[in-house]
């Protein structure tokens, strides 16, 4: 899974939660590194990634990116600044406002992969 947040410390966390709960992550600080990783590493299947980001896109437009490139890649978009609208996502995708709890966090993350591997 791949985890994409400017915010360091709120990178590491989520990231270190979802590790301890067995989950393979890699870690990306903008839209553009989270594009090379998801090239280098096509076995990803799982996207969480805040809204509001620097760089030549945000979340929302990264997440449609990779729903139009890697259709298989669930989703999870996140902001702490507002609310996606469900037209804004990616069909099939989750939001969460921020602060959300990690324990949420991974159910939904273990709920669309078992979700997407039937």
């Amino acid at each position: 899974m791949l985890v994409v947040e400017d915010e360091a410390l709120v990178r590491f966390d989520i990231a270190d939660y979802l590790a301890e709960q067995g989950f393979e992550v890699h870690e990306a600080a903008s839209a553009d590194q989270a594009l090379k990783i998801l090239e280098a590493i096509p076995e990803i299947r799982l996207l969480f990634t805040d809204i509001d980001m620097p760089g030549s896109m945000d979340g929302l437009k990264l997440s449609a990116a990779v729903r139009k490139r890697w259709p298989p890649v669930q989703i999870i978009v996140t902001s702490g600044n507002r609310i996606a609208a469900t037209a804004e996502l990616p069909p099939g995708s989750l939001f969460f406002s921020k602060p959300y709890t990690p324990a949420d966090i991974a159910r939904s993350m273990q709920g669309l992969l078992a979700s997407g591997s039937t």
